[in-house]
């Protein structure tokens, strides 16, 4: 792939293909009750994730760009370790919000550029909400520009994305730290968005997550004027690591070092 890639061109097909991901999860959804056989190979949430992943692979192969996707096969780090851009999909991103038929879940959609996200698609197809973003060029939601709230971690009433339910010790020890901060709670990449548009100011994730999970909605985070880092390191997370499994991350609402 050349240097003089039209950012602008790819985000466009990326939102087409996550629109047309939606209307096949929204017509798997809206079939029924299925919570019970929710974890069978032939449940509707598997056959949900692997129609949006069929679909956004049929626009996104157009390109000539590598594609790694949660539902695709895995490819061997020898093989990727090279390349120096790729799709990074997650064509179905929360699934107990698809059980719950909560609305919250989303299709995901990044390009990868050196171990960064440099475009992506947050698109949740219940809420018909378009989350986009471009390297240097801001974010957006459905056309709009959309912005962090600029509170740093010192402010009192934060609002911090965290599960009442299901509370991990180091969750809790983070909170401790934080004045009066207020529980807000959301499914799937939304609660990064939840940053990057103000609804939030915070978001520590001490728990397992993959790069599929975050990578479009990091991009948006960032350009919206957030940062998504290490909880030990401060330095941002990278994308086509050999183990693909995420560190523990903080999703901040302002841009000055951690």
């Amino acid at each position: 792939m050349s240097e003089n890639i039209h950012l602008q061109d790819l985000l466009a097909l990326s939102e087409k293909a996550a629109r047309a991901a939606g209307v096949d999860i929204l017509e798997i959804y809206e079939s029924g009750d299925f919570s019970v056989e929710a974890k069978a190979d032939n449940s509707p949430l598997t056959l949900a994730d692997k129609a949006s992943h069929n679909r956004i692979v049929s626009f996104l192969e157009k390109t000539n760009i590598p594609i790694l996707s949660e539902e695709g096969r895995s490819i061997p780090f020898d093989e990727r370790k090279n390349w120096e851009y790729f799709w990074m999909i997650d064509p179905l991103d929360g699934t107990k919000e698809f059980i719950k038929k909560n609305g919250e879940f989303t299709v995901n959609i990044a390009l990868i550029h050196k171990g960064h996200p440099i475009l992506g698609v947050v698109y949740p197809p219940v809420l018909d909400q378009m989350y986009t973003a471009i390297q240097g060029s801001g974010s957006l939601l459905d056309g709009k520009p959309i912005r962090v709230s600029g509170k740093t971690l010192d402010a009192a009433n934060l609002r911090t994305v965290a599960s009442r339910s299901h509370m991990s010790p180091e969750t809790e020890e983070f909170l401790a730290r934080l004045d009066h901060p207020e529980i807000v709670s959301k499914g799937s990449s939304l609660k990064l968005l939840m940053v990057a548009s103000g609804e939030a100011d915070v978001y520590p994730r001490f728990g397992p997550t993959m790069e599929w999970d975050t990578a479009a909605a990091h991009v948006i985070v960032v350009e919206a004027g957030g940062q998504v880092v290490h909880t030990n390191l401060g330095s941002s997370i990278k994308y086509n690591k050999e183990n693909l499994l995420n560190p523990y991350f903080i999703v901040l609402g302002y841009n000055s070092v951690i």
